[in-house]
């Protein structure tokens, strides 16, 4: 089974010839991300680098979108609109609301969290769990404040 990094690739030569300039963009760019990454942190490219690149992209892609949005430019909105969906394909999907509620229950009552200053004990603790690569810990993190005093 292929490893996501050998699937944008792939993906990247698929789009070069079907002519899809902005799916090609797309890949290419976050392809050099992934590589910049890798060569950053001094590690070979594994699919959890893979998907930290992604991640970081999408999530620099929607704050962008939010920018251009409050300055009117429907044209670049569109522009990143489209260039996330491409890369979301990558991403694994995130955890239901109801399962992850129901996670960070589970995480506070273990950890014995009382009020919102061991937040960072609650969320050290979502990270070492195996969902931990669904978890989407801005949702995370303003559920997590909700359920805390």
């Amino acid at each position: 089974m292929p490893t996501l990094y050998e699937t944008l690739r792939a993906d990247i030569i698929i789009a070069m010839k079907a002519r899809h300039a902005a799916t090609a963009l797309a890949l290419r760019t976050m392809d050099a991300a992934i590589q910049r990454s890798s060569m950053d942190l001094g590690k070979p490219i594994d699919d959890a680098l893979a998907l930290a690149a992604l991640r970081k992209a999408v999530k620099n892609l929607a704050d962008a979108r939010a920018e251009f949005a409050r300055g009117g430019r429907a044209d670049l909105v569109a522009a990143n609109t489209a260039e996330i969906a491409i890369l979301e394909k990558y991403l694994p999907a995130s955890l239901e609301a109801s399962k992850l509620d129901a996670l960070i229950t589970e995480v506070i009552a273990a950890t014995g969290a009382t009020s919102k200053k061991e937040m960072g004990k609650v969320i050290g603790a979502l990270k070492q769990r195996p969902e931990a690569g669904l978890i989407d810990f801005g949702a995370a993190s303003k559920l997590i404040q909700a359920k805390l005093p």
